[in-house]
């Protein structure tokens, strides 16, 4: 429409408000997980279950925006989000809740969907993902056509507006007219102000993707952003966004006379920039999103950085930057040349052409590994014989410091809960939720970083080989840490989820305790077999670290997450819980129906102690293996 910007035109777009009934179900974003529950009719049963739920509360709410509704009684628990745009009315809402119900069925028995449209998003998994923002796969889907310059320098400004004020807003969502831009930006309200504030940054980057075309949209896990030429929202429900802005970076008209200055100034420069945009985007349009419920599309290389630049920021990866050693190398502080601070991981891997190559596949898969509970990998860097990954810089260090560090425990119960749950749901997105299972091997406090406000971040997941997806077992050389690894990975290498299941089992003991695995007053005993001996006897209570106040915890609440552990360290495979199930035990109220079974080993090592001669320690020892290896076969 070349003139959109004659007087009348604009003033009949500005009349036009949509019609009532119109629920916007133009469909944007269909996707549906790879992995099926297992007991399909069950599942199903609680699928429709949740839909009517969620009816229910849409229906019923005062706020309408965002609902959400868990079923956690199956073996494949679902969890439900359903958010609706600011601007429909509550009975449009339940029209495009209905349209989305019906398009996720085709899912089947897939333990996830999403479908999102123009008025609302609808997305279910069987893991808690309430706070995540912005996924692998978010993407910008655009209109055809073009429009003029001065109408695409409106919306970078208009929308730019929109990312930085909804974060503000309470609802997390608004809506805006300006210059004949119509635009709305929403978050849903399960959100951080934080991972809304990033997650719309992620959507204003995208939805400059369509331009110069007259209506565009940014579509993500958990926002949503949408411009256009024509309105799709009433007049009267536009917010005044330079109320919101003031004060932060100049008002929002200024910005406008300012952008309308240079837009005159510069028209056909932006107008050749615009084309050069269009023609780009045209063709990654053309290849439609293929991914799956975590919009795990095509992957996304990770930043590469100049070996030059990281060397200068570690100050020639100096002792005093040094953070510390792992099993895959040394860990430096550094401040790159725009101030943020990082940390550099000096890889000590074999220098072939081989591990180069599974450098750059494993680093491509897990920089495109997003969740809150997981350090970021920024980026990398491979020269000659130099391997260095870039990742998030976490302030408060790694677990083992606060629990067995030289002042002692120094972690309330409320902070240490908040770590293991936040622990589980990191290690089940790795599992469960990522388009690719990763076992991550090496689940223990040196392995989980803490950010400036004690959240837990898992360090080090996909550095070793990953599970393909077509198997259940993987017999590969051992990577772990003994008094961590489960007995049947130890012994001879069989390699399921299970064996993080059992690792992060024997963290949650040493987080409720404050002692290492192998604490030396324990007369010779390790950790896990002490608690056992505790649990037989009904003593738990001594097992709580005593720096902890009695009168901060509950001391049922802990009994029932140590018995969680002691599920997840029991010696045969298929008892233990998946992390999925293990983050469901976590969160609920109620006791663990099951009964963790005793491990063979422990009486295996108990006979050991019983004869102190190297014969007999050396029979028994032979013997706690070879229980170990026919136990955990079966």
């Amino acid at each position: 429409m070349p003139l959109r910007f004659l007087v009348p035109v604009a003033f009949l777009l500005f009349l036009h408000q949509p019609s009532a009934g119109d629920p916007q179900t133009k469909l944007l974003n269909l996707g549906c997980s790879t992995y099926n529950a297992t007991n399909s009719a069950l599942f199903l049963t609680d699928l429709n279950a949740t839909f009517t739920e969620l009816r229910s509360n849409v229906s019923s709410a005062e706020n309408t925006l965002t609902v959400t509704s868990e079923q956690p009684r199956s073996s494949t628990p679902i969890y439900a989000l359903f958010f609706c745009r600011d601007y429909l009315s509550r009975a449009d809402c339940l029209a495009c809740l209905s349209a989305a119900v019906s398009r996720v069925h085709s899912c089947g028995n897939g333990t996830g969907g999403r479908a999102i449209y123009d008025g609302c998003t609808l997305r279910y998994e069987s893991a808690p993902f309430f706070e995540q923002g912005s996924l692998p796969g978010n993407t910008a889907v655009c209109a055809n056509g073009t429009s003029a310059a001065r109408f695409a320098d409106a919306v970078k400004a208009l929308a730019q507006d929109l990312s930085l004020a909804v974060p503000r807003i309470a609802e997390f969502s608004a809506a805006a007219e300006r210059d004949g831009v119509y635009a709305a930006a929403q978050c849903a309200q399960t959100l951080s102000q934080a991972v809304c504030s990033q997650c719309l940054e992620v959507a204003f980057t995208n939805i400059q993707g369509c331009l110069p075309a007259g209506e565009g949209r940014a579509v993500d896990a958990g926002c949503f952003m949408r411009y256009s030429d024509a309105a799709f929202f009433d007049a009267n429900q536009t917010v005044d966004l330079a109320l919101i802005l003031r004060g932060s970076g100049g008002s929002t008209k200024k910005r406008g006379v300012i952008g309308g200055v240079l837009g005159g100034i510069g028209g056909m420069l932006i107008l050749s920039l615009g084309a050069l945009l269009w023609i780009k985007h045209s063709r990654r349009r053309e290849d439609h999103w293929k991914g799956d419920i975590l919009g795990a599309t095509e992957l996304q290389g990770p930043v590469k950085y100049k070996y030059s630049d990281l060397k200068s920021a570690t100050k020639g990866f100096s002792q005093d930057h040094k953070l510390g050693e792992g099993g895959f190398g040394e860990v430096y502080k550094g401040i790159l040349k725009n101030g943020n601070t990082v940390a550099v991981k000096r890889l000590s891997i074999a220098q072939t052409e081989s591990a180069k190559a599974s450098f750059q596949s494993e680093v491509k898969l897990i920089s495109n590994v997003h969740h809150r509970n997981l350090v970021r990998l920024l980026g990398c860097c491979s020269k000659n014989a130099e391997l260095l990954l870039v990742y998030e810089y976490m302030a408060n260090g790694s677990l083992d410091r606060f629990l067995f560090g030289e002042s002692g425990s120094s972690l309330t119960w409320k902070q240490r809960f908040d770590i293991i749950v936040g622990t589980a749901k990191g290690i089940a997105y790795l599992h469960h939720e990522f388009h690719v299972c990763i076992i991550h091997r090496d689940i223990k406090p040196s392995n989980v970083l803490l950010d400036d406000n004690f959240q837990p971040k898992i360090a080090d997941f996909g550095l070793v080989r990953l599970m393909p997806g077509d198997q259940s077992h993987l017999s590969t050389k051992f990577a772990g840490t003994l008094g961590y690894t489960a007995p049947e990975y130890a012994i001879h290498g069989q390699l399921t989820e299970k064996v993080d299941t059992y690792s992060f089992g024997v963290v949650i003991l040493e987080i409720i305790s404050g002692r290492r695995n192998s604490y030396p007053k324990l007369e010779h005993q390790y950790l896990l077999e002490w608690v056992w001996k505790l649990y037989e006897e009904d003593d738990l209570v001594s097992l709580i670290d005593k720096s902890l106040d009695p009168e901060e915890y509950n001391l049922e609440e802990v009994k029932r997450v140590i018995k969680i552990a002691l599920l997840c360290t029991q010696s045969m495979v298929a008892t233990r819980p998946t992390m999925a199930e293990v983050v469901v035990l976590l969160l609920s109220q109620g006791e663990p129906q099951l009964e963790p079974a005793r491990p063979i080993f422990i009486d295996a090592m108990s006979r050991v102690r019983g004869d102190t001669s190297s014969s007999a320690w050396s029979s028994s020892a032979t013997q706690a293996t070879i229980s170990i290896t026919q136990f955990s076969a079966r």
